[in-house]
């Protein structure tokens, strides 16, 4: 097992003596918030393991030629300025052969998507949304070892707490016996499989729907739509409602109930209140007549394009908190369905 950009590997033997070499009855000899070299890290996560229920083969398995990877830290370092415009991340997210292929993949797992959706409620375009969105209908799932990026990212003192307790997760999951530690591939920050999940949102929300023992994001695709729709159900989503539309403004709305930020979606106004205020359709006709609330979002302040968005809108944020995000989501699952 040799994973990429590997240069110094800490082997069986070395793991185990450094293991021995410290008071492994105290899961704290390392205190979160000091240096230590990466062997010793790596014999103090094993210890906090074997301290969580892992079993020895499963540590053996996963460290025992692991090493840091130098580019796991520089990406986690140098992370790009979000300066897209909405026009430009709706173009990147929503091209129409993106459109076009997630129509078709609709009619290829038609039955399998209805009887997800029957179990659990979720519009089957969202999920092909997401899906299509995260990783180009699976095409890109990331190239990196999951437990090498977050033993990488636990030794490092940015986020040492979050990214060690993602490594246990991991850890578990490879213990449960749904995937090997050398086949457990995702993103340099440790995001899974089709769907992109943290090892977290795996142990949480990942679903066997096709009842082989195993819960697989990586290859199965009735786990992985079962997966994703488990997690929309579980977070709130409502199945008799959309995510929002479009629209613009009349008149100058107070600025108080307007929302800007994925942080504060807040002022919640029934659409017969939001048209009262002016707000309208694109082509300018009324709000439809329905008993629903929702957002007026301002995903790039006044002079820029305005959503209503309703309650799934916010689910859509506990997947990933970026209006940017929620909005592609849900152009995206619309073209899928009515282009």
């Amino acid at each position: 097992m040799v994973y990429k950009n590997s240069s110094k590997f800490l082997n069986l033997s070395r793991l185990i003596v450094l293991i021995l070499a410290f008071n492994i009855g105290n899961s704290s000899y390392l205190q979160a918030t000091e240096h230590y070299n990466f062997d010793e890290w790596v014999a103090h996560i094993s210890q906090l393991a074997i301290n969580k229920g892992i079993s020895k083969e499963t540590i053996s398995s996963s460290f025992s030629e692991i090493s840091m990877n130098k580019r796991v830290i520089e990406l986690d370092q140098k992370q790009p300025e979000f300066t897209l415009t909405l026009n430009k991340y709706l173009s990147n997210a929503t091209p129409q052969s993106r459109v076009k292929k997630g129509k078709n993949l609709y009619i290829e797992h038609k039955e399998i998507l209805k009887k997800i959706r029957n179990k659990y409620g979720v519009q089957s375009r969202f999920i092909l949304s997401l899906w299509g969105i995260e990783t180009n209908f699976g095409k890109y799932t990331g190239s990196f070892n999951v437990i090498q990026s977050l033993t990488t990212l636990s030794h490092n003192l940015r986020r040492r707490q979050f990214f060690t307790d993602e490594l246990m997760n991991a850890l578990q999951i490879i213990d449960e016996g749904h995937i090997t530690s050398d086949e457990m591939m995702g993103s340099w920050a440790g995001a899974m499989g089709q769907n992109q999940f943290m090892p977290s949102s795996f142990l949480n929300y990942a679903t066997d729907f096709d009842n082989d023992g195993k819960k697989d994001i990586w290859s199965t695709l009735d786990d992985v739509f079962a997966s994703s729709s488990n997690y929309l159900k579980s977070s709130g989503w409502n199945p008799s409602e959309t995510w929002g539309r479009e629209v613009i403004v009349t008149n100058t709305i107070d600025e108080s109930l307007v929302t800007t930020s994925a942080k504060k979606i807040n002022v919640k106004l029934h659409i017969s209140e939001w048209s009262e205020l002016g707000v309208r359709n694109v082509d300018k006709t009324s709000l439809p007549d329905v008993n629903i609330s929702g957002y007026l979002v301002y995903p790039e302040g006044p002079l820029g394009r305005k959503y209503i968005v309703y309650e799934n809108f916010k689910t859509l944020m506990k997947w990933n908190r970026s209006l940017f995000f929620g909005i592609a989501v849900g152009t995206l699952s619309d073209m899928i369905e009515y282009y």
